[in-house]
């Protein structure tokens, strides 16, 4: 079978298009803004890339079109098609599919699929559960909107019966406005935490909490819904009905809590000592995703012991916290942070890491999910940045003011229209013993590799 993919450089059309090739099929696929670490993923396993969406990639003739959301039916300013060649395989009457649909049919079928939801976190739990259950011998399949550093891929189909999923509460496909999570039937569903995101196809949380609780619908008797304990959007999520097993985590009354610092702490199962994890990771936020996965790993027969040991080797995911690189004592990393409390939640470990004396955090941002561009959470801004000495925004192409939106900052904070400029603006500030914190959805116009050329260049006189 020969499958042609629209979007395929998304995190997870990427993964579908992995998950394809594995399995023997011939995929192909075209997207715009390609860049890494996906884009690196594909070619490696020589998956043919087209840029752009021309309707010439007709002459690929594929058995199926696998359509990603990016892709909609929308006009430029001169009335021609932005996706010429959607418009190309709606003409023709091509076959076409969503990639969850796709998934859905073709790889998780009688799989015991394990789906961790959530607005934030999702990729480093997943990644987190997925290893666990590596390190048991149940050999999973897993599918992550990254790529989890144990494994150095994004997917596999794994030879066990278990299956992990990152379950994201976007929409489908343009012709599929269902959340992407509603398609994958788990018997096991993690809801990490909940808050307002979205903003171009939800109007507000209550919209977000209704998609939450189509997934809770499908999850079935015999399976198993863990929630963190400590949100009270997940709360009034399963008070609107849960047929499933239920197991909590976080807050001081739950299943699974944890005593001690985030970098190292004890496990406790309704008060009780079952584990402990020791771990380079930092951060409230990855200690309630470690239990999460040790709620969900407890299901299929992990027990928490198991997978406390297991997380004492976890190494992360690309993006998160990434170290690229460090000139004069400064260090340059990336994340994948791009909402407020992703943001706060970031640079909070990152401050309790270093400790009080443990130099300036210089966080640098693009506002460029969806939500971001359109303002829904500039007001939050200012609050997200607290832990930051000093921050840059990179300004372009904005319906809104981020200058206005970082007055609150005072002289802590600078904004730059282009990359170029915030590149000079950050280096001229840095100090040696640094830590630049680049955070974005997307690939940030390379300013990773710009900055540590730049301060090269800098120091080096």
């Amino acid at each position: 079978m020969h499958l042609h993919i629209l979007g395929i450089c998304g995190t997870f059309m990427g993964g579908v298009a992995a998950l394809v090739r594995e399995a023997g099929h011939t995929v192909t696929g075209c997207d715009t803004g390609v860049y890494p670490p996906m884009s690196d993923q594909l070619r490696e396993l020589g998956i043919e890339l087209v840029e752009g969406y021309g309707a010439d990639q007709m002459a690929f003739k594929p058995d199926v079109w696998v359509v990603g959301n990016v892709v909609s039916r929308a006009r430029q300013p001169d009335g021609s098609p932005r996706y010429p060649l959607m418009e190309a395989i709606l003409d023709a009457g091509a076959p076409y599919t969503s990639g969850p649909q796709w998934l859905a049919e073709h790889v998780l079928r009688d799989r015991h699929v394990l789906a961790v939801a959530g607005t934030h976190g999702k990729t480093t739990t997943t990644s987190m559960l997925t290893w666990v259950l590596e390190q048991a011998g149940l050999e999973p399949g897993f599918l992550v909107g990254g790529v989890p550093l144990n494994f150095g891929r994004s997917a596999r189909l794994g030879t066990g019966k278990t299956f992990v999923i990152e379950a994201d509460e976007y929409d489908t496909a343009f012709f599929d406005k269902r959340s992407k999570f509603v398609h994958y039937r788990p018997r096991t569903a993690v809801l990490n935490n909940l808050e307002f995101d979205h903003a171009d196809i939800f109007d507000d949380l209550a919209a977000i909490e209704r998609q939450f609780h189509h997934l809770v619908r499908t999850v079935p008797s015999t399976g198993r819904v863990v929630v963190n304990g400590l949100e009270e959007s997940l709360a009034r999520v399963l008070h609107q009905g849960c047929w499933s097993e239920q197991r909590s985590f976080g807050a001081a009354v739950s299943d699974f809590t944890a005593l001690g610092d985030p970098s190292a702490f004890d496990v406790l199962l309704r008060g009780e000592r079952v584990g402990r994890v020791e771990w380079d990771l930092t951060g409230t936020h990855n200690q309630l995703n470690a239990l999460a996965a040790i709620a969900a790993a407890d299901h299929v027969g992990v027990s928490a012991r198991q997978a406390a040991n297991a997380l004492g080797s976890f190494q992360n995911v690309k993006r998160r916290m990434e170290l690229r690189g460090t000139v004069a004592g400064i260090e340059v990393f990336d994340d994948f942070a791009h909402h407020p409390t992703a943001i706060r939640t970031t640079l909070d470990g990152l401050r309790r890491k270093l400790g009080p004396q443990g130099g300036r955090i210089l966080a640098v941002f693009e506002p460029r999910s969806n939500t971001m561009k359109l303002g829904a959470m500039k007001a939050q801004l200012p609050w997200s940045l607290e832990q930051a000495d000093l921050s840059f925004c990179h300004g372009g192409g904005l319906g809104w003011d981020p200058r206005e939106a970082l007055a609150p900052l005072g002289q802590r904070a600078m904004v730059g229209d282009t990359i170029d400029v915030l590149v000079e603006q950050v280096v001229a500030a840095a100090r040696e013993g640094d830590h630049i914190v680049c955070m974005s959805n997307g690939g940030f116009g390379g300013i990773h590799a710009r900055l540590l050329q730049a301060l090269g260049q800098r120091f080096s006189r």
